[in-house]
């Protein structure tokens, strides 16, 4: 599953000896995989700036969850030949050690691996500036990701409109792709050559009355160069003074003199223009053989360190990376751009989700500062009720009536805000790498 809980209790002896109890019995019982979740230690501040941080905080986390998202749909769109690939492209920046700085790797193994990146935010800093430090990051991510996708939107729609040009009806479409300078008089004082859209059933009609339709039409003039499911595109060659007549007596046969008049500039500028767009949307987003070959990476010639709480089948540590991803090989900006900086508002996302747990469990446990963090990952969806119930019976004396309001809704917990469906004996916070669901 793409999900995981993400909890906290009092770090206690008594609660320490909880917490053992959830991990055998969520081991014994297949209900999830579990692993502490390191935190560093703040600054605590006072409580007036928790409880204001508590409420940005929420913010915070709904916003970059709603960002990383939105830029998951846009490495979509912008694979949109490759859609298959894209769960390959959502990394993450591996870790914080000097030597996995380069590393890519899955979003699962991100949040099992999480270690605070203390040179991207400094936790020896108030709380409060960490917490502005994340939140101007993802405002200036968002601010980018709404210009190159608007750029990207717009060129994707005015190639849509030229290719829509280039492949409606003969009425409707540009025929620059279809005529050809041999088909038309040109440079001549007196002669002009038309194109006529005529109906399939009538074309032995139009090639034994297209001659007759006007004075001064050159016999044997006509030719087909063209044709669609509903008629044919056909020259005619007559003298300029005979236009307008020409065209009111095909009307008058069901024929339809398109507008149309070779320029030989013209038509070579718009060729280039189709050319020069197809390119910059190509440019966008290059196919790296290598990279999606490679996909997603894990470490290479290096482990990293996992406190298991449990389940000694499972390995603790990290798998050898066998082969390093070629960083950007054969990607286009557009694309280049969306994996590094998800990657960025991914990293910082699960980092708020570390604040949250922080601040929330000083705010409900109290101080001195002593919590355990714990990550579970549940095995199937089937299994996330029972785990709950374990979960509150576990932690039930940590809050009597929250406890009890969960199993009785009727029952109302005095002085809490929220709803009792958000609110357990327990710090809990959920993370769903479900991204494209």
């Amino acid at each position: 599953m793409s999900e995981f809980w993400l909890i906290s209790a009092p770090g206690d002896k008594e609660n320490l000896q909880a917490l053992e109890r959830m991990n055998t019995v969520t081991s014994k019982s297949n209900l999830s995989y579990n692993t502490k979740f390191a935190i560093p230690d703040f600054k605590v501040g006072t409580l007036d700036t928790l409880v204001g941080l508590s409420d940005e905080l929420g913010k915070l986390d709904t916003f970059a969850e709603s960002l990383i998202k939105r830029m998951a749909q846009s490495v979509v769109e912008v694979m949109e030949d490759s859609k298959g690939k894209v769960q390959e492209n959502l990394l993450a920046n591996g870790g914080v050690k000097e030597n996995m700085k380069c590393l890519k790797i899955d979003l699962t193994s991100f949040v099992t691996h999480f270690e605070w990146d203390m040179a991207k935010y400094p936790a020896k800093q108030p709380l409060v500036n960490v917490v502005d430090t994340l939140a101007k990051q993802l405002a200036q991510i968002e601010s980018d990701l709404k210009s190159r996708t608007a750029a990207y939107s717009a060129l994707k729609t005015t190639l849509e409109n030229l290719e829509k040009r280039s492949t409606g009806n003969l009425f409707t479409r540009t025929l620059s792709d279809i005529v050809s300078k041999e088909d038309f008089v040109l440079d001549s004082e007196y002669l002009v050559t038309l194109l006529v859209i005529v109906p399939k059933p009538s074309y032995a009609q139009w090639r034994k009355t297209y001659e007759s339709l006007s004075d001064m039409v050159v016999p044997r003039s006509t030719k087909l160069i063209a044709e669609d499911n509903e008629g044919g595109l056909f020259t005619v060659t007559l003298f300029r003074k005979v236009i307008d007549d020409f065209k009111i007596k095909a009307k008058e046969n069901k024929f339809t003199v398109r507008e149309f008049f070779y320029d030989e500039k013209e038509i070579k500028r718009e060729r280039e223009e189709m050319t020069r767009l197809l390119s910059d949307k190509k440019q966008q987003y290059q196919t790296s053989c290598v990279a999606l070959k490679k996909g997603s990476s894990t470490y290479r010639d290096h482990k990293v360190k996992v406190t298991p709480l449990g389940n000694p089948d499972r390995p603790a540590a990290g798998q050898t990376d066998r082969e390093r991803e070629s960083e950007g090989e054969g990607e286009g900006p557009l694309l280049r751009w969306l994996k590094v900086n998800f990657s960025e508002a991914f990293v910082a996302w699960i980092h708020i989700k570390a604040l949250r747990v922080f601040v929330e469990s000083v705010l409900r446990y109290g101080l001195p500062v002593n919590f355990q963090a714990v990550l579970l990952q549940p095995h199937k969806k089937s299994a996330t009720k029972r785990l709950r119930e374990v979960l509150n019976s576990v932690f039930r004396h940590l809050d009597e009536v929250a406890a009890a309001s969960i199993l009785d809704a009727s029952v109302e917990i005095p002085g809490l805000q929220l709803s009792n469906q958000d609110y357990f004996p327990y710090v809990y916070f959920h993370i769903d790498l479900g991204l494209l669901d």
